[in-house]
C-alpha cells in the first residue's frame, strides 16, 4: 500500500495488519526537512518511530514526481532524504534502517531519449537532479521509486492501445541489443534501467510506486472500465516475470490507486484511477494479488 502523507487515521488503521506501506513526504516540505534537521528528527518520530513496532513500513518516499527545473523543490530532495535516513539509522534498538528504505520516487517524464529502451537517457537537467540521489540509493541500498505510466503515452503520445494493455500479439519494438518489446511498460522501465547504465549504475533495483489506467475522463475513446480492468489485470500477471532487459524476477508493483477520487480537483482522469469506487466497492473483477 502507498499513502502520500502520514495521515495519522491511516496509520493507526494499518496496526498489527500486515501490510507492508510506502509512506511520503510531500513536496512542499522537502525544504523545512532538508534545512532543519531537528524538523526532519521530529517527522521521523512522530509519523515512522512511533509506529514502527506495529507498521510495517517498506520505503519513504521522499518527494514524488518533482521535476528537476523546480528550484523551490528539486534542490532540497537528496539533503531531506539523507536528513530523513540519518534518524532512522539512529533509531536505537529498532534497527529500522534494516527493513526501512529511504527514497524518492520519479517518473518517466525525465528520460529524453526512450525508444528505444537501449537508448534510454536522461535528460540535461534530470541528470544533475538524479545522479547524486543514485549515489545516495546505492550507498543506502535501497531501490529507485519510479512511476511508470503506459496510459499517458497513449493519450498523449499516439502509442497502440494494445501496445499498452498487455494486449499486443506481434513485437512492436526490435531493440538494437537483440531485446524484444511486445508492451510499452516493459519498454519504458527497460528505458529507465538503461538511463541508469548510462550513469554507471548498474545494479540499482527499481520499485514500480505507481502503475494505472483511468476508467473514466478524457474523451472516453481509452478511458474505459473495460480498458482499465484489462491493464489491471495483465500488469498484475505480467509482473511476476520481469522484464527483457531484467528477466526472471518478479518486480514489486504498486497500483494506483485504491480508489476513485471523486472528490479530486482538476483533470477528470485523475478521479477515476480507483480498484474501488468511493463507495467500496470494486470496479473489476477477477484481479488478484499474489
Amino acid at each position: 500500500m502507498r499513502i502520500y502523507a502520514p495521515y495519522t487515521q491511516i496509520l493507526q488503521a494499518l496496526r498489527n495488519s500486515g501490510i507492508q506501506l510506502i509512506v511520503g513526504v510531500p513536496n512542499d516540505i522537502l525544504k523545512t526537512l532538508a534545512t532543519d534537521h531537528s524538523a526532519a528528527a521530529n517527522w521521523v518520530q512522530t509519523n515512522i518511530k512511533d509506529y514502527a513496532s506495529d507498521v510495517e513500513f517498506r520505503y519513504i518516499a521522499v518527494g514524488n514526481e518533482v521535476k528537476p527545473e523546480a528550484s523551490d523543490q528539486a534542490p532540497y530532495v537528496l539533503p531531506a532524504m539523507q536528513n530523513i535516513h540519518s534518524e532512522i539509522v539512529s533509531a536505537a534498538g529498532h534497527a529500522l534502517h534494516d527493513r526501512i528504505k529511504v527514497s524518492t520516487a520519479v517518473d518517466t517524464n525525465l528520460l529524453a531519449v526512450f525508444d528505444p529502451p537501449s537508448a534510454g537517457e536522461f535528460s540535461k537537467g534530470a541528470r544533475h537532479f538524479i545522479e547524486h540521489i543514485i549515489c545516495f540509493l546505492e550507498r543506502a541500498n535501497s531501490p529507485l521509486l519510479a512511476n511508470i505510466y503506459p496510459y499517458f503515452r497513449v493519450k498523449y503520445n499516439g502509442q497502440r492501445a494494445s501496445y499498452a494493455l498487455f494486449t499486443e500479439k506481434e513485437v512492436t519494438v526490435r531493440d538494437q541489443n537483440g531485446l524484444e518489446y511486445r508492451n510499452l511498460f516493459d519498454a519504458l522501465l527497460d528505458a529507465l534501467y538503461s538511463g541508469l547504465e548510462k550513469l554507471n549504475s548498474r545494479d540499482l533495483e527499481i520499485v514500480v510506486a505507481e502503475s494505472g489506467w483511468p476508467s473514466a475522463g478524457g474523451d472516453g475513446e481509452v478511458e474505459t472500465t473495460e480498458n482499465a480492468g484489462v491493464y489491471y489485470r495483465n500488469l498484475v500477471d505480467h509482473v511476476k516475470g520481469g522484464t527483457p532487459k531484467k528477466p526472471g524476477s518478479a518486480l514489486e508493483t504498486f497500483l494506483f490507486s485504491m480508489f476513485d477520487e471523486n472528490k479530486r480537483h482538476g483533470d477528470q482522469i485523475e478521479k477515476h484511477f480507483g480498484l474501488f469506487f468511493p463507495n467500496k466497492q470494486l470496479k473489476y473483477d477477477n484481479i488478484t494479488f499474489k
